[in-house]
């Protein structure tokens, strides 16, 4: 319970730090994931969950009022759901569930917004930096609740699904490394192409392998 609770306050932080107070990035899911692995006493198992999920992630971008998915609460909820579950499929579980659960967040993040535009209009006897309090307060209570409930299900659901999971290790590696490709495929697109950013591929896939190398 005390774990599961160090896990709500640390999403109800990270959801502050993606749009409310800050924007330090410690909220991306590479960061996000070493700190909750930290928690739970996995820190490695954290990091790799967090750098799966910062891939899939890379092709939103959280920008004007558009939703996008909430790279934070589903990096908690990925990787202090995964502790629990054993076997090949845990990884890969895990970052499904994070992905679903990112569409959770990001589904909430547009309530929350509806409800911030009632909150900031100007009432008697409450000031502005009230209703900016209460704002972030709100904020906070909805990334601890959204990590509490996604980690809760998790933990509930992924250990008799992982104990089905029909893959090896190896194919459960290769299942991810393709959707981890196609992301990177659609982030190309996006930046212009291949063509337009050909130098700058190659030269952060040499220098992912030669970092790679060191780790």
């Amino acid at each position: 319970m005390t774990q599961l609770l160090e896990l709500g306050v640390l999403g109800g932080l990270l959801a502050l730090d993606a749009t409310a107070v800050g924007q330090f990035m410690v909220s991306r899911p590479l960061v996000a994931g070493v700190l909750t692995g930290w928690i739970v006493g996995d820190p490695l198992l954290g990091m790799e969950i967090g750098a799966i999920l910062e891939l899939y992630l890379l092709v939103s971008f959280p920008t004007g009022g558009a939703r996008f998915p909430e790279g934070s609460t589903a990096t908690v909820v990925a990787v202090g759901s995964s502790v629990a579950t054993g076997g090949a499929g845990a990884v890969p579980l895990a970052i499904a569930l994070g992905l679903l659960w990112g569409q959770v967040g990001g589904f909430s993040i547009t309530v929350q917004r509806r409800i911030n535009g009632r909150i900031v209009t100007e009432e008697p006897g409450t000031t502005a930096t009230a209703r900016h309090l209460g704002a972030i307060g709100l904020d906070f209570l909805r990334g601890t609740a959204l990590s509490v409930t996604g980690i809760v299900l998790g933990r509930t659901l992924l250990p008799p699904l992982a104990r089905g999971w029909p893959l090896d290790g190896a194919a459960s590696a290769g299942l991810l490394l393709a959707g981890g490709a196609v992301s990177a495929g659609i982030l190309l697109r996006s930046l212009g192409g291949f063509r337009q950013r050909r130098i700058l591929l190659v030269l952060g896939i040499a220098l992912g392998i030669v970092g790679a190398r060191f780790l």
